[in-house]
């Protein structure tokens, strides 16, 4: 297996496998081919793809705002998963991020995602209770669910 960057040629094998992971929160606006390129555009170095036998069975998206890292659709092929690829690809991210004088990293999951919830946690990542969040569409998203 390797990781390497992601590039907009990806998208559609990315989107396939965001669609193969059940639970995975997408929207016609910023998951389309032209709201992830503008992602991928904004962020070359931290939006990473795991390769296995010539298809895409990882996927982790990171940005940062200058002072924080801010962690976006990681995904596993479903036949894929606890074989360390998503590990391996958080540490990637991680890596990329600290290079770029990053300190802190933050990620949202639905309360429903179990198995996302736990794979999280294991990674390190820690639930704040203490902040409610929020958010304001400025266009029309539509959700497609998995």
């Amino acid at each position: 297996m390797i990781i390497r960057k992601m590039t907009i040629d990806d998208y559609d094998e990315v989107y396939s496998l965001w669609m193969s992971c059940v639970g995975m929160g997408l929207n016609n606006l910023d998951d389309s081919k032209e709201g992830i390129e503008k992602f991928v555009n904004r962020n070359p170095d931290t939006c990473l793809i795991a390769i296995n036998d010539s298809k895409i069975v990882g996927v982790i998206m990171v940005g940062n705002d200058g002072r924080r890292g801010y962690i976006y659709h990681t995904a596993v092929h479903p036949e894929c998963r606890k074989q360390g690829i998503a590990g391996k690809l958080v540490d990637s991210a991680m890596n990329e991020l600290s290079v770029l004088g990053i300190n802190k990293v933050a990620l949202v999951v639905f309360d429903r995602n179990e198995t996302g919830n736990a794979f999280w946690e294991s990674q390190g990542f820690t639930v704040r209770n203490d902040l409610v969040y929020r958010n304001k569409a400025l266009a029309e998203i539509v959700r497609i669910d998995t």
